[in-house]
């Protein structure tokens, strides 16, 4: 470009900072506002198959693919399928030197892409309130702070809720009728060595019909559990959330008839539980062109959890910067990206709402009913 673009990325996850990485490496410098209010303001989550096909795509161009490789996990590629009565339907292991899809957790990528960017990159405890696209094709972020920059890229990567995508677009998430409520053991292969076994070094999944436990290992023996299924967003209604063992009450009642090996992944966790709706935005989801404005990740394409959202918000991170070096100037950057990133949304969308209506469908059958392309 003849002048050296003004760039904001607001959100600070992985598609976001594999952006501002890439930027950096060709010399192209770039703001990433984020709203928390320091890298360890609160927990990342749990752990993420990074694949080779989307996310180690956006890590290659980001210069990180060996270190990620080194931080990851082969192992936990294993996947264990099983029934209500805990019988092991299908069990999936990976051969030496897999690294089509190693898991790492998500605190650790994040650490890894932060400490990546030249210090000051990001600019921590500013959160947007509003963005303002100006007549001359510049954009204005204003934060809660009442404070306001602006910018000739502004790339929104501010998740499933976020306040550019407001400029674009009306669209908002809309809950799939999915509820995952999660649960986490700590030091388990010590504390837990029978939970610890069933759960294996990767992924453990018992299905009945419309009813899941998953389990999957994350680094340090810490074992975070998801109970899915079907119901009302108040899916609790009469019991506190607080009150962790009211929910577990519930909870096992739920589940009641699953193996008493599975149970335990309800009765003896550590902590409370925390519910997690399943939302999505509709698809397929585009916009009318406004200059300086685009989108990438969940803020884009939130779809249903299928291991999908952080391996395609991190290579969508990695085009948009690309377009930006490649591309003679913002427009035609965004278009470039756009063209490519908006058609693969729909495709993997498509694919992520099937996955989850064929693993959690909206019955109570006792079938396990695991689709072929699982595992």
């Amino acid at each position: 470009m003849s002048t050296t673009p003004r760039i904001a990325v607001v959100g600070g996850g992985p598609g976001g900072l594999v952006c501002a990485r890439v930027l950096q490496r060709h010399g192209v410098p770039v703001t990433v506002f984020e709203r928390e209010v320091t890298p360890d303001s609160r927990s990342q989550g749990g752990t993420l198959d990074i694949r080779d096909d989307t996310g180690q795509v956006g890590l290659r161009a980001a210069g990180l693919l060996d270190q990620f490789l080194a931080l990851s996990r082969p192992e936990g590629q294993e996947l264990r399928l099983m029934d209500r009565s805990a019988t092991l339907l299908r069990h999936r292991r990976p051969e030496p030197g897999d690294t089509g899809a190693p898991e790492i957790d998500r605190g650790q990528l994040r650490t890894l892409l932060l400490d990546s960017l030249t210090p000051g990159t990001v600019r921590w405890d500013h959160a947007v309130e509003k963005v303002v696209p100006l007549p001359d094709g510049t954009v204005r972020l204003q934060f809660t702070s009442g404070a306001a920059e602006e910018f000739d890229l502004v790339v929104g990567a501010d998740g499933a809720w976020s306040r550019v995508r407001r400029a674009l677009s009306d669209a908002q998430p809309a809950y799939s009728g999915v509820m995952f409520v999660e649960a986490h053991f700590d030091d388990v292969d010590r504390r837990f060595p029978a939970i610890a076994e069933r759960v294996g070094q990767g992924m453990m999944w018992a299905k009945a019909g419309g009813l899941s436990l998953v389990a999957q290992r994350n680094a340090d023996s810490h074992i975070r559990v998801y109970i899915a299924f079907r119901g009302p967003l108040d899916w609790h209604e009469g019991i506190d959330l607080a009150d962790t063992e009211a929910v577990r009450a519930h909870l096992l009642g739920m589940y009641e008839g699953f193996d008493e090996s599975l149970l335990d992944l309800m009765r003896d966790n550590d902590g409370a539980f925390t519910d997690w709706p399943v939302f999505a935005l509709p698809v397929p989801h585009t916009w009318n062109r406004v200059p300086g404005l685009t989108l990438l990740g969940d803020a884009a394409h939130l779809m249903p959890p299928a291991g999908i959202g952080a391996n395609l918000a991190m290579l969508d991170g990695a085009e948009l910067a690309q377009a930006v070096v490649d591309q003679p100037g913002i427009d035609d950057a965004v278009a470039a990206y756009e063209k490519v990133m908006l058609p693969r949304a729909v495709d993997q969308a498509t694919e992520s709402a099937a996955i989850l209506a064929a693993l959690i469908p909206d019955t109570r059958s006792t079938e396990p009913g695991f689709p072929d392309f699982f595992g």
